[in-house]
Protein backbone atom coordinates (compact mmCIF):
# COMPACT_ATOMS: atom_id res chain seq x y z
CA UNK A 1 0.00 0.00 0.00
CA UNK A 2 1.08 3.56 -0.69
CA UNK A 3 0.33 6.36 1.78
CA UNK A 4 0.73 9.98 0.71
CA UNK A 5 0.33 12.73 3.31
CA UNK A 6 0.14 16.48 2.78
CA UNK A 7 -0.28 18.80 5.74
CA UNK A 8 -1.49 22.38 5.54
CA UNK A 9 -1.44 23.83 9.07
CA UNK A 10 -4.07 21.93 11.04
CA UNK A 11 -5.42 20.08 7.98
CA UNK A 12 -4.03 16.73 6.81
CA UNK A 13 -4.84 15.17 3.45
CA UNK A 14 -4.04 11.46 3.21
CA UNK A 15 -4.26 9.49 -0.04
CA UNK A 16 -4.29 5.69 0.10
CA UNK A 17 -3.56 3.34 -2.80
CA UNK A 18 -3.46 -0.43 -2.92
CA UNK A 19 -4.69 -2.90 -0.31
CA UNK A 20 -5.50 -1.85 3.24
CA UNK A 21 -5.22 -5.23 4.91
CA UNK A 22 -3.64 -6.81 7.98
CA UNK A 23 -0.14 -6.31 6.60
CA UNK A 24 -0.53 -2.64 5.67
CA UNK A 25 -2.90 -1.47 8.40
CA UNK A 26 -0.09 -1.28 10.97
CA UNK A 27 1.86 1.02 8.65
CA UNK A 28 -1.16 3.31 8.26
CA UNK A 29 -1.79 3.30 12.00
CA UNK A 30 1.82 4.30 12.68
CA UNK A 31 1.68 7.07 10.07
CA UNK A 32 -1.55 8.40 11.54
CA UNK A 33 -0.28 8.34 15.14
CA UNK A 34 2.61 10.55 14.07
CA UNK A 35 0.21 13.10 12.55
CA UNK A 36 -2.54 13.78 15.11
CA UNK A 37 -0.86 16.52 17.17
CA UNK A 38 -2.41 19.88 16.33
CA UNK A 39 -4.67 18.36 13.71
CA UNK A 40 -8.21 19.72 13.30
CA UNK A 41 -9.24 18.26 9.94
CA UNK A 42 -8.33 14.88 8.45
CA UNK A 43 -9.31 14.08 4.86
CA UNK A 44 -8.65 10.55 3.63
CA UNK A 45 -8.90 9.97 -0.13
CA UNK A 46 -9.60 6.25 -0.63
CA UNK A 47 -10.28 6.13 -4.37
CA UNK A 48 -7.05 4.17 -4.85
CA UNK A 49 -7.98 1.40 -2.43
CA UNK A 50 -8.49 -1.91 -4.16
CA UNK A 51 -9.40 -3.76 -0.97
CA UNK A 52 -10.06 -3.06 2.70
CA UNK A 53 -10.02 -5.72 5.42
CA UNK A 54 -11.34 -5.67 8.97
CA UNK A 55 -7.87 -4.59 10.13
CA UNK A 56 -8.07 -1.62 7.76
CA UNK A 57 -11.55 -0.77 8.99
CA UNK A 58 -10.24 -0.84 12.57
CA UNK A 59 -7.58 1.77 11.68
CA UNK A 60 -10.20 4.02 10.06
CA UNK A 61 -12.47 3.66 13.09
CA UNK A 62 -9.60 4.52 15.42
CA UNK A 63 -8.84 7.61 13.34
CA UNK A 64 -12.52 8.60 13.39
CA UNK A 65 -12.70 8.29 17.17
CA UNK A 66 -9.53 10.33 17.60
CA UNK A 67 -10.73 13.05 15.24
CA UNK A 68 -14.15 13.20 16.94
CA UNK A 69 -12.28 14.50 20.00
CA UNK A 70 -10.23 17.12 18.17
CA UNK A 71 -11.93 17.96 14.90
CA UNK A 72 -13.43 16.28 11.86
CA UNK A 73 -12.53 13.40 9.54
CA UNK A 74 -13.88 12.74 6.06
CA UNK A 75 -13.46 9.87 3.64
CA UNK A 76 -13.63 10.85 0.00
CA UNK A 77 -13.73 9.36 -3.45
CA UNK A 78 -14.59 5.85 -2.40
CA UNK A 79 -14.80 3.11 -4.99
CA UNK A 80 -17.91 0.99 -5.37
CA UNK A 81 -16.13 -2.05 -3.93
CA UNK A 82 -14.91 -0.23 -0.82
CA UNK A 83 -18.25 1.59 -0.43
CA UNK A 84 -19.99 -1.79 -0.37
CA UNK A 85 -17.75 -2.89 2.52
CA UNK A 86 -18.40 0.38 4.37
CA UNK A 87 -22.15 -0.04 3.87
CA UNK A 88 -22.21 -3.73 4.88
CA UNK A 89 -20.27 -3.06 8.08
CA UNK A 90 -22.22 0.06 9.07
CA UNK A 91 -19.15 2.28 8.75
CA UNK A 92 -20.92 4.48 6.21
CA UNK A 93 -23.35 5.45 8.98
CA UNK A 94 -20.53 6.39 11.37
CA UNK A 95 -18.28 8.32 9.01
CA UNK A 96 -18.61 11.38 6.86
CA UNK A 97 -18.16 10.17 3.29
CA UNK A 98 -18.16 12.60 0.38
Amino acid sequence: MTIRKERFGDVLDVTLQGRLDAASSQLLETEMEQSYNGLHELNIDIRGLEYISSAGLRVLLSAQRRMNRQGVMTLSRTTEQVQNVLDATGFSDMMLIC
